[in-house]
């Protein structure tokens, strides 16, 4: 498991080339908000299928939109985390103690 904590008002796209550098990429599957021209560059260098779909600004390219329905499980661990109100509201003052919190949560999840 791999997270980054940002400022609130950050974009998650600034965080995905490096959480995602170093794993074996075979297919990655995001929404619309990644589509960004220097991240698709940098996936399609390591060789992973992309299924993003494009933005209505950007060029059109094929999606796989069997694999993109994948993307729900994501969705559905991050209403799972929510569903912890520590960490649906940020109770911790500190970064350190919100992400401890964070990777307590996540274990417990992943052993039920």
């Amino acid at each position: 498991m791999r997270f980054s904590l940002t400022a609130g008002e950050r974009h998650e796209l600034t965080q995905a080339r490096p959480l995602l550098d170093g794993l074996p990429l075979r297919c990655v599957i995001a929404d619309r908000a990644y589509d960004s021209d220097g991240l698709i560059a940098w996936l399609e260098q390591q060789g992973a299928e992309i299924v993003i779909p494009p933005r209505s600004t950007s060029p059109q390219r094929p999606v796989s939109w069997l694999l993109y329905r994948l993307r729900n499980v994501v969705e559905r661990a991050f209403c799972r985390l929510k569903q912890f109100r520590r960490i649906a509201t940020r109770y911790d003052k500190t970064a350190s103690s919100y992400a401890a919190f964070l990777s307590l949560t996540c274990a417990t999840l992943w052993l039920k």
